[in-house]
C-alpha cells in the first residue's frame, strides 16, 4: 500500500506561525509534523509516500529531499497543487489522483496519530474505502461529523444533525480493490464542476456512502490530534510526548 499526504495549505488559523513555513513543518515536541506521519508510515511498512505540496512548497521539498535513508528521496514525492491558496482539499486529492491506481492511504496533513491507530486502520476488513473514526460524548461545529449504521457509513460532513452524529472522522482513511477507482471517477466528475474549487473531499465519500461503498474502522482509546490552532498544536505536543517513536 502506499501513503498520499494532503499538505498543500498554509493553515491560515495557525497565523503567526504559519506566516513563512507550511503547517506540516511546525515542530511538534521534538520534530516537524510531517515527521511524525512518516515515521509512523515507514513503522507500518507503507514507503511509497505522495505529499501534495502547495504553500512553501520549496521549502518542504528541501526538507524532504534531505531526510535521507527513513525512507529514500526515491520514495517521497510531491505533487504540487497551483490552487492551494484558492481551493480546499478536493483539489489536492485530484491532483494526485494518478497516484491512486492501486490500494491506497488517505492522509490529512495536519493528523497526528500514534503508530496504533495506523495499525488498526491497516488490520481492518478490507473493503472499498475505510475511514477511520473515533467517538466522543459532544461533538462541536468543527468536527467533521459521522453518522454509522453498524460499521457502514451513513453520512459524513460537519454539517450532520447533532442528534444521528456517532462518531468523528479523524482524517485517515484506505482504498482498496475497486475503491481507488469509485475515487478516482468521483473526483473527474466533481471537478467539471467550478464549485469544487470549495469542497472536501469527504463530500466525495459521503456520496459513495449511499451506494454502501464505505466503512468505518473505530480507533477509539487511541491517541491523535488534528492541528487547526496555535491552542491544537501545544495540546499535540503535550500529547505526542507520550508516545513511543519506535512502537
Amino acid at each position: 500500500m502506499k501513503a498520499i499526504i494532503l499538505s498543500a495549505g498554509q493553515g491560515r488559523r495557525l497565523l503567526p506561525l504559519t506566516e513563512s513555513i507550511p503547517k506540516c513543518m511546525l515542530p511538534v515536541h521534538d520534530r516537524p509534523l510531517i515527521r511524525w506521519q512518516i515515521d509512523a508510515l515507514t513503522q507500518c511498512g507503507i514507503e511509497d509516500i505522495t505529499v501534495v505540496v502547495g504553500f512553501g512548497a520549496d521549502q518542504l521539498e528541501a526538507w524532504l529531499a534531505g531526510l535521507g535513508g527513513l525512507p529514500g528521496p526515491q520514495r517521497v514525492r510531491t505533487l504540487y497543487n497551483p490552487f492551494f491558496a484558492s481551493s480546499d482539499n478536493l483539489v489536492s486529492c485530484w491532483v494526485a489522483r494518478a497516484e491512486m491506481q492501486e490500494d491506497f492511504l488517505l492522509l490529512n496533513g495536519d493528523t497526528l496519530f500514534e503508530v496504533a491507530v495506523l495499525k488498526r486502520l491497516l488490520a481492518a476488513p478490507p473493503h472499498p474505502v475505510t475511514l477511520a473514526i473515533d467517538a466522543k460524548e459532544r461533538y462541536d461545529d468543527d468536527d467533521m461529523k459521522v453518522v454509522r449504521d453498524g460499521e457502514r457509513l451513513v453520512h459524513v460532513g460537519k454539517k450532520l444533525p447533532l442528534d444521528q452524529v456517532n462518531a468523528e472522522s479523524i482524517g485517515m482513511m484506505t482504498f482498496r480493490g475497486d475503491g481507488p477507482r469509485l475515487f478516482r471517477e468521483s473526483l473527474e466528475r466533481a471537478l467539471r464542476n467550478p464549485q469544487a474549487l470549495k469542497q472536501w473531499y469527504l463530500s466525495l465519500i459521503d456520496a459513495l456512502a449511499k451506494d454502501g461503498a464505505v466503512w468505518t474502522q473505530s480507533i477509539q482509546g487511541l491517541g491523535w490530534a488534528e492541528v487547526d490552532s496555535p491552542t491544537d498544536l501545544e495540546r499535540a505536543s503535550r500529547q505526542v510526548a507520550s508516545w513511543s517513536a519506535t512502537a
